[in-house]
C-alpha cells in the first residue's frame, strides 16, 4: 500500500536519474587562463564572429556565463578552435568588463531594456533632410540615449540635394552637437567619405537612424571593400525598407577606428533611461541644479536653473534643449 502524507518517509522520495553522471554541481568556475582576446563583431541567432588577432572565428556563449548577454562590441576571452576553419566552433567564456552600454527599451512602457552595442565611443545620428521627411523627436531620443551611455553624439545629415539643413541645425546649434552634412552626389564620388571620416579616426562609432535613410549607404561609402545590401524608400509611406538586419561591426581602412551598422529603427524607447543622469551632458547647466529641490524635474516652478540662466551663467537656449531632451522620456516618439 503506498502512504501518504505525515506516513511517508526516504523510500517513498522518487529520484531521478541524473543521465550525465552523479558528479556534484559546482559553484567553482575554471579561469581559462588560457584564454584568447577576441572582439564581437556581429550576433546571429546564436553564433557569434569574432575577431581573434588576424582572423574571424564564429563562437557561442558558454554555459557557465549563464544569462549573461554577449553584443557587439564585446571583448571577450575565447577558448576552442581558434583556427576559423569551415564547420568549427569556439567558446566565449569570460565577457571583459564593458567602458559603455548604448541600450534601448522597444517603447516607453517597455521595461526590457536591449543592449545595441558595448564599449562603443561616439553615436552618429543618420537623419535625412528629406525622402523620407527628418524626425527630430526620434533625434532627440537618440541624443538622450548616447548621454546617458557616455556616447558623444555627431549629426550626420543626408540628401541636403533634396533640402537645405539651415533650419534642423539651428534647432540643434545651442547642444553643440558636432554635424557633417552629405548630398547623394557625394556619396557616389566618395568625397563625403572622407569628411565623415576625419570624425571617426581612433574611435568606435554606431550609427543608427530611420530605415530609408542612407545610414548604411553612408557606411558602404566608407567601408568600400565590405558593402553590405541597401533599399529604397517607399514612396508612398516614406518609410525605408529593412535592408540591415544585425548590428555588424567593420574596421575602417588603415584600421583608424571602426564604424557598427545597425538595423533601422522605428522607436528608440527610454524606459530605462534616468533622466537625472541627462543633465551630465549640460556642464555649463549642471552646477545650477545645486539649488533645486529634491527629485526635480527640471521643469517646474521651483527649479533653481531658472535663475541661475536668468543670473548668466548659461544660454537660455541651452535650458530649453535640456528641457526638451528631459521630455522626450515622457513622451512617444511618434506623439
Amino acid at each position: 500500500m503506498r502512504r501518504y502524507g505525515k506516513h511517508t518517509d526516504e523510500d517513498d522520495v522518487r529520484v531521478r536519474p541524473n543521465r550525465r553522471g552523479n558528479r556534484p554541481r559546482t559553484s567553482i568556475r575554471p579561469k581559462h587562463e588560457d584564454a584568447a582576446e577576441g572582439f564581437v563583431v556581429t550576433v546571429d541567432r546564436g553564433r557569434l564572429t569574432v575577431l581573434v588577432e588576424d582572423r574571424t572565428i564564429t563562437a557561442m556563449k558558454a554555459r557557465e556565463l549563464g544569462r549573461k548577454g554577449v553584443v557587439v562590441g564585446d571583448r571577450v576571452a575565447v577558448v576552442g578552435d581558434l583556427s576559423g576553419a569551415k564547420d568549427t566552433l569556439a567558446r566565449i567564456v569570460r565577457v571583459e568588463e564593458r567602458s559603455s552600454v548604448l541600450r534601448r527599451t522597444a517603447d516607453d512602457d517597455d521595461p526590457f531594456e536591449r543592449v545595441v552595442v558595448a564599449n562603443a565611443d561616439q553615436l552618429a545620428i543618420v537623419t535625412a533632410l528629406a525622402d523620407p521627411e527628418p524626425r527630430p523627436r526620434l533625434i532627440d531620443r537618440c541624443l538622450v540615449a548616447a548621454f546617458d551611455a557616455g556616447l558623444s553624439p555627431l549629426l550626420v545629415l543626408t540628401k541636403s540635394d533634396l533640402a537645405p539643413a539651415e533650419s534642423l541645425l539651428e534647432s540643434y546649434g545651442p547642444l553643440g552637437v558636432p554635424y557633417v552634412v552629405t548630398n547623394r552626389e557625394e556619396l557616389a564620388d566618395g568625397a563625403v567619405a572622407d569628411r565623415v571620416r576625419e570624425r571617426l579616426t581612433d574611435k568606435m562609432t554606431v550609427f543608427v537612424g530611420h530605415s530609408g535613410v542612407g545610414k548604411t549607404t553612408l557606411v558602404n561609402a566608407l567601408v568600400p571593400d565590405r558593402k553590405r545590401a541597401t533599399g529604397r524608400v517607399n514612396t508612398v509611406t516614406g518609410r525605408g525598407r529593412h535592408t540591415t538586419t544585425s548590428a555588424l561591426a567593420l574596421p575602417l581602412p588603415d584600421g583608424d577606428g571602426w564604424v557598427i551598422d545597425t538595423p533601422g529603427v522605428r522607436s528608440f524607447g527610454l524606459h530605462h533611461v534616468d533622466p537625472a543622469r541627462v543633465i551630465h551632458a549640460f556642464p555649463d547647466l549642471e552646477p545650477g541644479t545645486e539649488g533645486c529641490p529634491r527629485a526635480c524635474s527640471h521643469d517646474e516652478p521651483d527649479c533653481a536653473l531658472d535663475q541661475w540662466v536668468a543670473d548668466g551663467h548659461a544660454d537660455p537656449a541651452r535650458l530649453y534643449s535640456l528641457r526638451r531632451l528631459l521630455a522626450t522620456r515622457e513622451r512617444r516618439e511618434g506623439d
